[in-house]
């Protein structure tokens, strides 16, 4: 049985490799290891998935966050490639695009084993954002790059990838088969929603958490101004991330919404399933929000789900508090299409059958 190491360390990537790791243990024509980098170190972000999802538990656990994107990414280019040289794997699975991910494919591709990028081929042409640089520079030195739309595989081919020896596929995405299998159970896992005593549609999720965000005071107030006036009307629901936390705290400054500890994954889909709708920074989010039939509100100045946009189901406002305002007050008589077909079906199959041809 040929062996593959999956290298993971932020809460999506748990949620996406939950769906592979699942049909790899169905199938038993492959051996995954899992390497956990450390970059999610809180327990309810990190650990909680792994009980809760039920994913094999990694193997190794290195530890790393809580430093700069270089002292990280250079610490988990070390510690990699020491459990690389002792596993040994046919090929190294990573996803997405954090620190992990171009840590995880940069030592592989020097150490000549082949590089399987999953969620590849997006772009916000920000290249501010970290998580850009990540994306493209993983893309570049992947031998198999799975794409979750067509928009991922234009991107792709303007940027040459068809003059490269890289197989480009679209596969879909996998977090769709992520929501459908653990939403089935959600309720019957989570106790949030009577927890927080919260009624059905008269509350927004809420979620920030980027640096682009956090790191420029301007920005984290306006957005969250616009979330306090929101809370006027729908009680906001914030799962706060330890970064966004920290710098409320630094900077002594408190808002109106009801910030509550970051949550597991059923926990998530509840609120997801029960929201009115989701104010965001975060990529997987968007997503969620779509597959939920929620719409979600991006409070950046780009996104790499572009479809939802176009299609009328995620609005960009940046950090204007005015533009968050309106965009929740437009959505209130939507009546946009969430049957539409963006993202696939079955895709972690689609994935596993595309890994089992590089065995």
């Amino acid at each position: 049985m040929k062996k593959i190491v999956t290298i993971l360390g932020a809460r999506p990537q748990f949620v996406k490799a939950a769906v592979l790791s699942r049909i790899i243990s169905k199938h038993k024509a492959m051996h995954e290891v899992i390497i956990h980098t450390g970059q999610h170190y809180d327990e309810n972000m990190s650990a909680i998935f792994f009980d809760e999802m039920e994913i094999p538990k990694p193997k190794y656990n290195l530890n790393i966050n809580g430093l700069s994107h270089a002292q990280m990414t250079g610490q988990m280019l070390e510690k990699i490639e020491e459990v690389l040289l002792i596993e040994k794997p046919k090929l190294v699975v990573v996803y997405g695009d954090t620190n992990s991910t171009i840590a995880g494919a940069l030592v592989a591709k020097k150490m000549n084993i082949t590089v399987v990028h999953i969620e590849a081929g997006l772009r916000s042409f920000d290249m501010k954002m970290p998580e850009e640089v990540n994306r493209i520079l993983t893309d570049r030195i992947s031998d198999l790059l799975l794409c979750p739309t067509d928009t991922a595989i234009k991107n792709l081919k303007n940027e040459g990838f068809d003059n490269l020896p890289s197989k480009v596929v679209k596969c879909g995405d996998i977090m769709k088969d992520a929501v459908e299998f653990y939403g089935k159970n959600s309720a019957e896992k989570s106790t949030i929603i009577s927890k927080l005593n919260l009624s059905k549609n008269e509350f927004v999720l809420a979620t920030i958490h980027r640096e682009e965000n956090t790191d420029l005071i301007e920005n984290l107030t306006a957005i969250f101004s616009g979330l306090e006036e929101i809370n006027k009307y729908k009680q906001v629901i914030l799962p706060i991330h330890p970064r966004t936390k920290a710098v409320l705290e630094k900077n002594k400054l408190k808002y109106n919404v009801t910030f509550i500890d970051p949550v597991g994954y059923f926990d998530m889909l509840e609120l997801l399933k029960n929201c009115n709708l989701v104010i965001t920074d975060s990529g997987g989010l968007q997503k969620e929000a779509f597959f939920n039939r929620k719409h979600c509100i991006v409070a950046r100045n780009s996104t790499e789900w572009v479809e939802l946009v176009n299609n009328g189901l995620a609005k960009i406002v940046g950090s204007s508090s005015k533009e968050i305002i309106k965009a929740f007050k437009d959505f209130q008589n939507s009546t946009a299409n969430f049957e539409i077909d963006l993202y696939g079906n079955q895709v972690g199959e689609k994935i596993h059958s595309e890994i089992l041809k590089l065995l």
